[in-house]
């Protein structure tokens, strides 16, 4: 890009934007210009990294929120709007993970996990869809994994929120693209994270946030007659 800021003016909100992944999304998106919406269920700590990144002087607008709930979303993007303007970018990130045997999984569990993996990304991408459409323009990334790909013992929840997630993006992608909003997946492999700490493996052999975080950069700069469907990422090395 020509510019160091690609993004000067336009909002992106980002879900589970509180900390690893999200954060760092958030981050870099500032970085480029962007005008940050940050949503998580934790108030504290979604108020300590909206803070940190106030310092280093992005605009930032905190809301607690649950993509799981309908209500609450619908809440979030319009606080959004009221506060920032018409949204640009949507970063599903938020996750949550649980895993176990499949026989050990609870119906609590289970819900919980593809509520906020699967129901999430459809209810906030359901919210902000219109605003993309009437202005004919915007992007929308969810971050899956390559667990969206690759079974795993334990891993059942988790796995099948992802691959769901999958299916969706795919069906959004073509839902959309005749409005000119773009839909992409990222599917990183192990990232070092507080939500992901992969007990008995290397951190510095696996992937870091900023790795997912470039990767939503190049999304978000590429020619505007174009898209890019899916990115998957992985270490270098294996952890």
């Amino acid at each position: 890009m020509e510019t160091s800021t690609p993004l000067d003016g336009q909002v992106a909100l980002i879900t589970g934007a509180s900390r690893g992944i999200g954060l760092a999304i958030a981050r870099r998106l500032g970085q480029m210009g962007a005008r940050l919406a940050l949503c998580a269920r934790q108030r504290d700590r979604l108020e300590r990294a909206a803070e940190s990144l106030r310092q280093q002087g992005f605009p930032v607008l905190a809301v607690v929120a649950d993509v799981a709930n309908a209500a609450s979303v619908t809440a979030l993007v319009e606080q959004t709007r009221r506060t920032l303007g018409e949204i640009d970018i949507l970063v599903n990130n938020a996750g949550l993970g649980t895993f176990g045997p499949v026989q050990e999984i609870t119906e609590a569990d289970w819900d919980a996990v593809l509520d906020t993996n699967l129901k999430g990304v459809f209810l906030c991408t359901r919210a902000v869809a219109p605003q993309m459409i009437r202005r004919r323009r915007g992007h929308v990334i969810n971050i899956s994994s390559l667990a969206g790909k690759n079974a795993f013992a334990g891993g059942s929840a988790y796995c099948a929120s992802k691959w769901g997630l999958m299916g969706l993006s795919y069906c959004m992608a073509e839902d959309l693209r005749g409005y000119g909003v773009r839909v992409s997946v990222i599917c990183p492999g192990t990232v070092h994270t507080e939500f992901s700490p992969h007990a008995g493996k290397d951190p510095r052999k696996m992937l870091q946030p900023e790795d997912v975080a470039h990767a939503v950069a190049l999304l978000l700069t590429q020619a505007p007659q174009s898209f890019i469907s899916e990115i998957l990422i992985r270490p270098t090395q294996k952890p």
